[in-house]
Parts: structure tokens; C-alpha cells; sequence
């Protein structure tokens, strides 16, 4: 009997019946637009090989106008039903169903060629759209409509119409972008007569045996959006105009309330669905940091929703249903909601992967075939580099042994874990840990290996990591001063009135880690983060946000961040992360000072100069947090060995701007090439 009973409970749709509770949530992946159209099969077919119940593709525009950029995949075509018929082959072939995810971007379009409701720009985009007058609107219904029928005849086996995240149906509904003054604005009736349009002309397009999901936004979290009133009487609407199931949509992407990165609670929003349960007949499905087969079994044991809809956890490991089915739960590769290679490449406008597995959308690519002849392979260090070339190259047949100097495995990714609001990369340690246990490597633990141990290896793949910098600043060497590394690991107690330097990644972590007490983590304690973003009840607060606003804890010390640039901090933090980690801080009354320098450390606190004039900040305790360098002492064992055996990655190769992403990536390339 499976572990998981409500997860594995097939789901009945009338005319077809889904095998589990699982959707593969919409994802914008970059795939469809790189033209080759057997890459986007075999994404998705990986996906429907690994169990996903129903499938959604990303987002498909209905016609120019609505593309979310020049350029966009859509269903505008004849053409556009040949490309996606093999899609839809590759998934039925390999088991599985797959709906097409019709998206009009409305004004989040990134073109001059926006249109909306009416003549508001949006604070994401640099174009006015136009104001669509009855022509227009009549346009934009018949294109969708269309829009669905092409992806009945392209062989999918549903549509999900998307209406929420501040889409162009989301921006009819509410007064915040829609001030018209016509049929279609005003009064809620007249607002909502778009999406219903919409709704009933899909269903007339594609017939009464085709899935037609309505992703409805549940909570809008933007000034002026739906009331939970609204919001009820939209969804008996839509289920009445003809929606198979409805999808839980959460905040617009305008929101100033972060939705689905790691700092926020998994299964956040999951009380906002429940509040739907039992007011509509058809089934509703909840979404957002849902990412463990047991977070989503209780999501449904709890009535919360009679579906779940997990995106990127499908980028982290595409077998996720087939391992829960299993019971290696364990072996799941977890999705960290880290968004450095997913979200952040999607909006650089570069191709998605994942930074736990780099095969995701590039599975055409980086094929890992048995090895033609099994090797000895020695890898020096079980950070994040080392593991995945280990595990990589065990898995295609050689004989690996990892050397670890510490007494644990993880390198830098033990300190990444106790930063609040990181706490997923726990489970990354824990899946790292199950990969180890179940594979052929032999680990040495509290082992620092020397040039002896390491001969007669085939290969020798270096991965000892980073230290930190040593910044020069005169009195660094005190007692006041400690590096990120003393702090974060415990060998330092933080002070009570601290001064950061740096102001990149690792100086926001470490100002993070300081201004939460020991055990305060708002990304643990829902009821916390909801008070800390200023999440009301849309029950009683149009569009879920509280008239309080954000009231987050009290740091319980004073700290101050100092960088060298001037400008901005964080420059180099992740284009969808970073607003988050700079909005947290000035909320804990984090000061910051840009275009500081150093000129010395004592037991006054930090000297420095800015615009000319000395200051001394005052201090117990100053943390070093000014870069890395490269740990990399054994790399002169090169010139004793065979040409092209020994290989650096991940920080023993460049300190300059390393993250777990660049160097997981690094290492399965390289383990590839064994």
C-alpha cells in the first residue's frame, strides 16, 4: 500500500480519469522558443515517464499582441500544430497527458503591441498598452478561443486559461488596472463578463471531452484586488461556464509580496484554496512550495484541495510521482525554490534549468550513457561540486572513492542552511546524503587527503572549494574581526552591535543570519512570514493584504552592511530574489553604506572613509565577508600525473562569482566526459 493514499487516489474528469493527484504546474522554460521541437518533447516526456498525473505546458500566447515578448511560442498557426503535434506525441507516447496553457500577457507584455483593459503601464514593463475598445475585446475572446481549438487538433488533451498572476484576464477583473467605464468595467459583474466570455467560448471550441482549466487568482495581493466575495462568485461563474477543474493562482507578478521563493513557508497558500473547497462541484487544485511528496499528501488529507500542482520540483528530479510510488522519497532531488537557474534565467531571457539538475531542459544534451570502460576516479572535497561529480560518475560505471576533509558532507552548503529563510538546503544535504548511501562511492570522511592517496587514480577531479578573502584591512587579524565562515559555522558568537563587510551574496546572508534570533525563521512559522509580508485574509482584506502592512520581527542586534562600490547593494543578487533580501532588511533596520574605504579595524569598531571624511563606526564585532579565493592546494599535483587527468571545478577552479549552480553544472559535464 502506497504511503501516500490521497496522492495516488485517481481523480475522475468524466470523460477521463487522471492517475494521481499531481499537475506538473505551468513553467516558462525558454524550450519553445529555441525551435527545436523534438528538445521540448523529450522535456516533457521525461516528465510524464516520471509519473505527473496531468501535465501544462508554459505559457502559449493566442496571438501576437499577447506574447509575452516578441517572439513568444503560441498557437497562432497551422505551423504551430505541427510543431506541437510532437509534443503531444512524445508525452502520449511515453504514458501521459498534457494540457496546453493558453497566456495573454495583457500589459505585462514586453512590446509596444501591448493591449489591456485600459492605458495603465505596468511597473514590470516599459509600454503603455493600448485601451482595447468592442473590437479589440471581440479580437482577443475569438483568438483564444482559436487558441484552444489548435490545441485540440495539435493532440493535447486539455487547456488551462490562464486568469491569474496579473495576466490580461486577471487585469479585467479588478479596478487596480481596469477603469473602464463600458460593459466590460465597473460594477464586478461587468469586470468578470471577460474571463466568462472567454470560458464559455473555449468550451464551445473544443467540445464537452476536453480538460479546460481555469487558473483563477485567489489572492491578488496588489491595492485594489479581489475581494474572497469576488473571487467565490468568478469561480461558480467559470465552473457554470464550462472549467473542468479550477487552478489556485497566487499574487501578480507586480506583487511586493514574495509567493514561491525558498524564504517562503512551503505550502504557504494552501489555506487560501481550502477557503474554496465545497463552494464549487468541480476540483480545485492548490499550488505554490509544495515540494515533498508528504507536504502534498497532507495538503490533501487536510481538504485543502482535491489536487496538488508542483512546477519546479519537476525540474529538480522528473521521476518525483514515480519515487514517491516507489517509497524513495528520500532519493527525490528536492527543489530548493532557489530561482537562480529557473526564474532568474527566465527573466535574463536564457534558456531554464535547475540548479539541482542540470539535465532539466537540457535532456537531449547532457546524456549520461554507461561509460565505455569503468575508471578509478579519486574527487577531493564533498562540497556541492564534489558530490555531483562523484554521484555522476558512479552512476555511468566507474569506481569512485571521495575524500572530505570535515567530518560531514556539504562544504558551503552547511552554512548556506542555517541562514533563515534557507532552511530547503537541509533537504539538499539529506538528498546528497541518500544518493551516497545508495550508490557505489566509497566516502572518507574527516580525511584530508594528501598527493599520496591520490596516486594511481585514472582521474583526479579537484573540488575542494573556497576560503574566504582576506580583505587587508589593518586590524583584521583582532579579536573584533571574524570571517562569514567562523560566524555562520558557530566558532564565533555574533556580537550585538555588528558591522558586515560586503555587500554581495554572502554579506546578505550573514546580515540575515544576524538579525534573526536563534530559531526565528518566518520561512518555519507561517503565521510569522504572513505578519512579517503583511498577508491579511481576503476574507476580510480586498486582495489578501493586511491595512497593517509588513510588521516584521525586531532584529535583536544593530547591524550595519558596508561595501566598497557605491550604489546599490546586492547588485549582483538574483534578478527575482533580490528585491526580496533587500526589502527584508531594511524591515529589520539594516543599515547599509555604499562607497565606504576600509582603513582599519580596532576595539573602537571600523574605520573608513566616505566623501572624503573618516568615520569610525561603532562596533563589537566586525564580519568579513569581502570574497573568496580559490582552495585549491593541490592543483600542483597536474604536473605529475598523465596529461588531462586532474580537473579543477566549482570554487578550487574561480572564486570569482561561484554559486552551487555553476559548480553542480560543472561538475556533470565533466563527469560526462569519463
Amino acid at each position: 500500500m502506497t504511503a501516500y493514499p490521497h496522492l495516488f487516489r485517481p481523480l475522475d474528469l468524466g470523460h477521463v480519469t487522471l492517475p494521481n493527484r499531481v499537475l506538473m504546474g505551468s513553467m516558462h522554460t525558454g524550450l519553445e522558443e529555441t525551435g527545436d521541437w523534438d528538445r521540448v518533447g523529450a522535456f516533457y516526456a521525461a516528465r510524464a515517464e516520471g509519473g505527473a498525473g496531468l501535465m501544462v505546458t508554459g505559457g502559449l500566447a493566442p496571438n501576437p499582441e499577447g506574447a509575452v515578448l516578441p517572439g513568444a511560442a503560441g498557437l497562432m498557426s497551422a505551423d504551430d500544430v505541427i510543431h506541437h503535434r510532437k509534443v503531444t506525441e512524445r508525452v502520449h507516447g511515453a504514458g501521459g497527458r498534457i494540457a496546453a496553457q493558453i497566456l495573454h500577457a495583457g500589459r505585462y507584455a514586453y512590446s509596444k503591441d501591448a493591449v489591456a483593459p485600459s492605458a495603465l503601464r505596468a511597473p514590470i514593463s516599459p509600454h503603455r498598452p493600448l485601451a482595447l475598445d468592442e473590437a479589440g475585446i471581440e479580437k482577443q475572446v475569438a483568438d483564444i478561443a482559436a487558441a484552444a481549438a489548435r490545441a485540440r487538433e495539435a493532440g493535447y488533451d486539455g487547456v488551462e486559461i490562464m486568469g491569474s498572476e496579473g495576466y490580461f484576464l486577471n487585469q479585467f477583473l479588478v479596478a487596480h488596472t481596469n477603469r473602464r467605464e463600458d460593459r466590460w468595467g465597473g460594477s464586478y459583474e461587468n469586470r468578470m463578463r471577460l474571463p466568462l466570455e472567454v470560458m464559455r467560448r473555449v468550451r464551445w471550441a473544443v467540445g464537452p471531452d476536453f480538460i479546460v482549466i481555469f487558473r483563477l487568482s485567489m489572492i491578488d495581493l496588489v491595492p485594489d484586488g479581489s475581494s474572497w466575495d469576488e473571487v467565490v462568485t468568478l469561480a461558480k461563474a467559470v465552473e457554470t461556464a464550462g472549467a473542468s477543474i479550477l487552478n489556485t493562482g497566487i499574487g501578480w507578478h507586480e506583487a511586493r509580496i514574495p509567493t514561491i521563493a525558498t524564504s517562503v513557508p512551503r505550502r504557504a497558500f494552501a489555506w487560501v484554496t481550502k477557503r474554496l473547497m465545497g463552494e464549487v462541484g468541480i476540483p480545485v487544485i492548490t499550488s505554490n512550495r509544495i515540494n515533498t511528496p508528504e507536504i502534498a499528501e497532507d495538503v490533501l488529507a487536510e481538504g485543502c484541495a482535491d489536487m496538488v500542482s508542483m512546477a519546479r520540483p519537476f525540474l529538480a528530479d522528473p521521476d518525483f510521482v514515480a519515487k514517491a510510488a516507489r517509497g524513495e522519497a528520500a532519493r527525490i532531488a528536492p527543489c530548493i525554490a532557489c530561482n537562480q537557474a529557473c526564474l532568474d534565467h527566465t527573466f535574463a531571457m536564457k534558456l531554464t534549468s535547475c540548479l539541482v539538475n542540470p539535465r532539466a531542459c537540457h535532456e537531449t544534451v547532457l546524456t549520461a550513457a554507461p561509460a565505455a570502460r569503468s575508471k578509478t576516479v579519486a574527487v577531493v572535497g564533498a562540497g556541492p561540486a564534489g558530490l555531483t561529480a562523484a554521484l555522476e560518475a558512479d552512476r555511468r560505471g566507474h569506481r569512485v572513492t571521495l575524500f572530505e576533509a570535515a567530518e560531514e558532507i556539504g562544504g558551503q552548503l552547511q552554512l548556506a542552511a542555517r541562514i533563515p529563510g534557507k532552511e530547503e538546503f537541509r533537504g539538499l544535504l539529506e538528498w546528497y546524503a541518500a544518493e551516497l548511501a545508495a550508490s557505489g562511492v566509497t566516502l572518507k570522511l574527516g580525511y584530508r587527503a594528501a598527493a599520496a592517496d591520490l596516486d594511481g587514480f585514472d582521474e583526479l577531479v579537484i573540488a575542494t572549494g573556497v576560503k574566504p578573502r582576506d580583505p587587508g584591512i589593518p586590524g583584521a587579524e583582532g579579536p573584533q574581526a571574524v570571517s562569514y565562515a567562523e560566524l555562520l559555522s558557530g566558532r564565533a558568537a555574533p556580537g550585538t552591535q555588528v558591522a558586515v563587510i560586503g555587500g554581495g551574496g554572502i554579506g546578505f546572508d550573514v546580515a540575515e543570519f544576524l538579525s534573526h534570533a536563534p530559531g526565528d525563521s518566518p520561512a518555519e512559522d507561517l503565521a510569522a512570514w504572513l505578519r512579517e509580508w503583511g498577508v491579511g485574509d481576503p476574507a476580510e482584506d480586498r486582495g489578501g493584504l493586511s491595512p497593517e502592512g509588513p510588521c516584521p520581527a525586531p532584529s535583536p542586534r544593530k547591524v550595519t552592511m558596508f561595501q566598497r562600490r557605491p550604489g546599490k547593494f546586492g547588485a549582483t543578487l538574483g534578478k527575482t530574489t533580490g528585491w526580496i533580501h533587500r526589502s527584508t532588511l531594511r524591515a529589520k533596520g539594516v543599515g547599509m553604506e555604499a562607497g565606504a574605504e576600509y582603513l582599519s579595524i580596532g576595539p573602537d569598531g571600523l574605520s573608513y572613509r566616505k566623501d572624503g571624511e573618516i568615520r569610525t563606526h561603532a562596533a563589537d564585532q566586525i564580519v568579513l565577508c569581502a570574497g573568496q579565493e580559490p582552495e585549491n592546494a593541490l592543483a600542483g599535483l597536474a604536473e605529475t600525473r598523465p596529461p588531462g587527468t586532474t580537473h579543477l571545478i566549482g570554487g578550487a577552479l574561480s572564486a570569482e562569482g561561484i554559486d552551487a549552480k555553476r559548480a553542480i553544472a560543472q561538475a556533470v559535464r565533466l563527469a560526462l566526459e569519463f
